[in-house]
């Protein structure tokens, strides 16, 4: 492998942790287009990539949210049970779907995320203060207005089938099943945008981890180009924290409407 491949790698492994860690999505989403339509590197390989990138950036973002109240642990432990369940069993049938299969299922789920995320841009999922949170509720302090908000979960068990679904996508396309979780709790399950990604990214890790032996054991997994991906996360990941707290719920839910479109756009001309 070339060199230069190498640290094409490692820049866009620091841009997907970027925007992996704004939006709570694991940089898979943003890495596995870029190995597959520009490295040129089979599906297979560029999914084992991607989870070992995602468990990098799950670690940054979960050491610099656990001090801001944003990581719901309670919530986080009790979906990460079903989504572990939903990566092992990607991990074992992803053996049976063709590379055309998988790239169309990619395009078009980005695509559907996308557009929800977009018809419900002005939504917020905020209680008065001093309202009881419930028991996967929670609190966290809005940098944007200054206070302490309050919010409760809504539809657990549309939460716990959505995080079956993302373990399965996880594991799939090699992702992290933030791409599905995020928009659904932030859509339909009362969570706020900023504590949906920071719990997202706790799990999104573990996820990762329970799928990541599977492709390695395969041969799914190239060192070198995995530990350069993991550099740049690293780095991305840190930057994106950095930044995302300056910038309103609006702004996010469009920087990730137009990252999936973008995405699924790329994937699915791979089609064509």
């Amino acid at each position: 492998m070339p060199a230069l491949s190498v640290l094409e790698v490692m820049a866009s492994g620091t841009v997907a942790g970027a925007l992996g860690a704004m939006l709570g999505l694991g940089g898979g989403v943003f890495l596995v287009p870029f190995l597959v339509s520009i490295v040129g590197l089979p599906f297979n390989e560029a999914r084992g990539i991607s989870l070992l990138t995602v468990i990098a950036t799950s670690s940054a973002v979960a050491a610099i949210n656990s001090g801001r109240s944003l990581i719901n642990f309670r919530l986080g432990m009790m979906l990460q049970v079903v989504t572990s369940i939903g990566a092992l069993l990607g991990g074992v049938t992803s053996r049976h779907l063709s590379e055309q299969t998988l790239t169309l299922l990619f395009g078009v789920v980005m695509i559907g995320i996308a557009v929800l995320m977009l018809v419900r841009l002005d939504r917020r999922n905020v209680l008065h203060a001093g309202t009881d949170p419930g028991p996967f509720g929670g609190r966290f302090f809005d940098s944007q207005t200054s206070s302490e908000v309050t919010y409760r979960l809504k539809r657990l068990p549309l939460a716990v089938a959505v995080a079956f679904a993302g373990g399965n996508v996880s594991s799939l396309l090699g992702i992290g099943g933030g791409v599905l979780l995020v928009p659904a709790l932030n859509l339909a399950c009362g969570i706020p945008i900023r504590p949906a990604a920071a719990t997202s990214s706790f799990m999104i890790g573990v996820t990762a981890v329970s799928a990541a032996p599977i492709y390695y054991g395969r041969g799914d997994v190239i060192p070198h180009l995995a530990a350069a991906a993991v550099l740049g996360v690293l780095v991305g990941s840190a930057y994106g924290m950095r930044h995302s707290v300056h910038m309103s719920p609006r702004h996010l839910k469009l920087l990730m409407a137009g990252v999936l479109l973008t995405v699924a756009a790329l994937m699915l001309w791979r089609l064509a």
